[in-house]
């Protein structure tokens, strides 16, 4: 068990060195997108319109660091790359789904809270 001094120290934390990686911006969307089945690169980037190829890049090589994702290397000319959930990042899904049913069910409730915030926040502006 860690103890409670770690969870504190922002360097040694495993809360925060875990989820920092996990819960990037594109790290839930690459798992997700290995959950059926292996994909190469330009497959990962064409499912992802939106993410560089920089950032697909290191997010792949970030997961694979931290051994959520395998990478595969076939012996063809040139040399495909293949990439997988690994059993540790088969582990996570269930995690994943639970909050995704949670901001599913909560969106409108949080979209409401932002635009009573937001609007507060107007009408604060035309006090000053």
């Amino acid at each position: 068990m860690e103890s409670d001094s770690e969870f504190g120290d922002p360097c040694n934390c495993p809360i925060r060195d875990v989820l920092d990686r996990i819960g990037s911006k594109w790290a839930m969307v690459v798992v997700f997108m290995l959950e059926a089945e292996p994909q190469r690169f330009n497959m990962l980037a064409r499912s992802i319109p939106d993410v560089s190829k920089r950032m697909l890049t290191r997010t792949l090589r970030d997961l694979e660091r931290d051994g959520i994702i395998a990478r595969t290397v076939f012996p063809t000319n040139p040399p495909s790359v293949e990439y997988s959930l690994s059993e540790m990042g088969r582990s996570i899904l269930p995690l994943f789904w639970k909050l995704i049913d949670w901001s599913v069910e909560k969106h409108a409730n949080i979209r409401e809270s932002r635009r009573r915030f937001d609007s507060g926040f107007a009408s604060d502006a035309l006090l000053n």
